[in-house]
């Protein structure tokens, strides 16, 4: 809009800056006291939640240990399941060969072959000075 008679123009010197209103900090609007509660409330129930979760009787620690728990349970099953196969391997030799048979009676039963000689040779101890 190009200025009229009727509005004077207003120059500036270079580089000067137009005046502004300071701003004002609002006042705080004023929380009644059921409110401020409350959200006090809010907080303390929020926390309680928290603290809950990260030890409670379901939290986050006692799922850790039972995770771990369980992992070291399953190591041990695994290791019985490789153990019972390694005996069941053992049985069905047993039944079916009969050298393993015949080791088994001389090693735990101390069993001898008929004509075999037993040569049983001990440790002797010296004499005490």
């Amino acid at each position: 809009m190009p200025p009229t008679p009727e509005t004077p123009r207003i120059r500036r010197a270079e580089g000067a800056e137009p005046l502004r209103r300071k701003s004002m900090a609002l006042p705080r609007p004023h929380r009644p006291l059921w409110r401020r509660a409350l959200n006090y409330l809010l907080m303390f129930a929020t926390a309680v939640l928290v603290v809950d979760a990260l030890v409670g009787e379901r939290g986050l620690v006692a799922t850790t240990r039972a995770r771990r728990q369980a992992a070291e349970l399953q190591a041990a099953v695994d290791q019985v399941r490789a153990e019972n196969a390694q005996l069941r391997e053992t049985a069905k030799e047993l039944e079916s060969d009969p050298n393993a048979i015949e080791l088994v009676a001389r090693e735990k039963l101390g069993l001898i072959r008929e004509g075999e000689i037993l040569v049983i040779v001990k440790d002797v101890k010296p004499p005490a000075k």
